[in-house]
């Protein structure tokens, strides 16, 4: 195995390698080419699904630097939010968290139950968060709490390490190959990750980013000045892996279509996946959908399923494929 991120200081978490896994079920009931599954949704601290990656080398600087609270943010679909609030608690470290939007959403319900300080901004200016996780982390150090400041889901150059760390498990699980890989897009730090990994360890596949929050020419701009910075911390190479970035934000962020809703009910009937509407939803379907001839390799980040599923009826399951 490829050895990356030796010294850099690390908290384990997760269970790690995530089984790579073949769909046949959902393979045959819809006729196409294989389909690889890489199941981060069993990651295995808490329900934290792919965060858990990026949170191991984020709460290990933080410990490193004796900093006693972690500052992150974000929104009611925030995967990451609750994810950072079981970690820090773990860790003995406390957790504010600055949001923005609905608090009414069970993902933010986790957080707060995992004992997290849950800040509203007032407004669903997302684009404020950031710069209020800073202030709040310099407000806390500054009054004797050393606070360790996070940005929305973790997309750090140092976060993006623990994806490319993926990629060193994905290198030795592959027998052969996939055409693309796909993967949610939200923050930017798991595609910036993954990149760099492909790279260091020469798997030459291309990755097709779903865009699920933000217009494509922008994160895509973003991803790959995380996925520089991951490269530089690691002592790699430049990434040079192929990268397509497609936009699924349809009706909003968290909204998924009833198609990409019926590919999720099906996964769920064929194969016992839970996805949620958020991330899970709209990248099987891009990876279902589009037009590839050889085997595609779908990342299942999972994430909080939530408490009321739209329904989508077994006509629309049938219409969809």
């Amino acid at each position: 195995m490829t050895e990356l991120a030796v010294g850099l200081p690390r908290v384990r978490l997760g269970i790690f390698p995530t089984p790579l896994v073949r769909a046949y079920r959902l393979e045959r009931a819809l006729g196409r080419s294989p389909l690889l599954v890489k199941r981060d949704d069993l990651a295995g601290f808490g329900v934290a699904g792919n965060k858990t990656r990026p949170l191991e080398f984020l709460l290990g600087a933080a410990c490193a630097q004796g900093a006693e609270v972690l500052v992150t943010g974000g929104g009611p679909g925030s995967n990451f939010c609750p994810a950072a609030a079981m970690a820090a608690r773990a860790l003995g470290l406390a957790c504010e968290l600055v949001v923005w939007g609905d608090l009414g959403s069970p993902n933010l319900a986790l957080a707060w139950a995992a004992g997290a300080r849950v800040l509203p901004i007032g407004t669903d200016d997302r684009e404020a968060v950031d710069a209020l996780v800073n202030q709040l982390a310099e407000q806390l150090t500054a009054s004797g709490r050393p606070a360790f400041a996070v940005p929305r889901g973790g997309s750090t150059a140092l976060g993006a390490v623990g994806f490319a760390l993926a990629a060193v498990e994905l290198a030795d699980q592959l027998d052969v190959l996939p055409e693309v890989i796909v993967l949610p897009v939200g923050s930017g730090g798991s595609c910036a990750g993954l990149l760099a990994g492909l790279t260091a360890v020469g798997l030459d596949v291309p990755v097709l980013g779903v865009s699920v929050s933000r217009p494509p020419e922008l994160i895509e701009a973003r991803v790959r000045e995380l996925a520089r910075g991951c490269a530089r911390l690691l002592g790699t190479p430049a990434p040079t892996n192929q990268l397509e970035i497609i936009d699924a934000r349809g009706y909003g962020f968290g909204v998924a279509s009833v198609s990409e809703r019926a590919d999720a009910l099906l996964a769920l009937r064929t194969e016992g996946m839970l996805l949620d509407h958020t991330y899970g939803a709209e990248t099987l379907h891009a990876a279902l959908r589009g037009a590839h001839s050889g085997p595609v390799l779908w990342w299942h980040t999972g994430g909080l399923i939530p408490a009321v599923a739209a329904r989508t009826s077994g006509e629309e399951a049938r219409n969809a494929t």
